[in-house]
């Protein structure tokens, strides 16, 4: 309402292009509230032996790729340090270019065995850009199709995933075990 002898000033109405839009996540709720271990889950995943069991694909010299378990599209994959940092900086030479060379053949593999139209590809630093996991660094890789977003997410608040993990493990393991591991940087 206007005060008397001032005339209201209508607001600038966006346009629908250029309006906000959301991207709603609600299947991530049971990782953000479940319970948290007290010892870092990427660093327990490094532990050898249990490679199918943890969802690990391959293992390199520096770091190792795994699937998520949370994640936003089938074949989501991380690559993780096996150093515990937190940021890139803080990461040795050797272990940034390992991971820069697997995030390459995990581009390569997911397009091969997915037939992807897109990937996202990145890292969020700090539990304020969204990290989930903010003292060890990962980097996501999220396969991407044309439309792969329905209305299930926005009207059922459910994520479909239509491949289990053990298909998608089974998948991609094969083409990561063509990579040989990178034994000097």
């Amino acid at each position: 309402m206007s005060k008397p002898g001032k005339k209201a000033v209508p607001k600038p109405v966006q346009p629908a292009s250029e309006a906000v839009q959301y991207l709603y996540s609600p299947w991530r709720i049971d990782y953000i509230l479940g319970e948290k271990a007290d010892d870092c889950i990427m660093c327990r995943y490094q532990n050898l032996g249990a490679d199918a069991e943890n969802l690990i694909v391959f293992r390199s010299v520096y770091s190792y790729v795994m699937l998520n378990r949370y994640p936003y599209n089938n074949g989501h994959l991380m690559i993780v340090p096996y150093e515990h940092k937190c940021c890139i900086g803080e990461l040795a030479g050797e272990t940034w270019a390992d991971m820069s060379w697997l995030i390459r053949e995990s581009e390569g593999i997911l397009k091969r065995v997915y037939h992807c139209d897109g990937l996202n590809i990145g890292i969020n630093l700090g539990s304020a850009a969204g990290a989930g996991i903010a003292e060890h660094l990962h980097v996501h890789i999220v396969p991407r199709w044309q439309g792969d977003s329905n209305f299930m997410s926005v009207v059922c608040r459910q994520r479909v995933i239509p491949e289990a993990f053990e298909s998608t493990y089974q998948k991609l393991l094969p083409e990561f075990a063509k990579l040989m591991p990178v034994k000097e940087l």
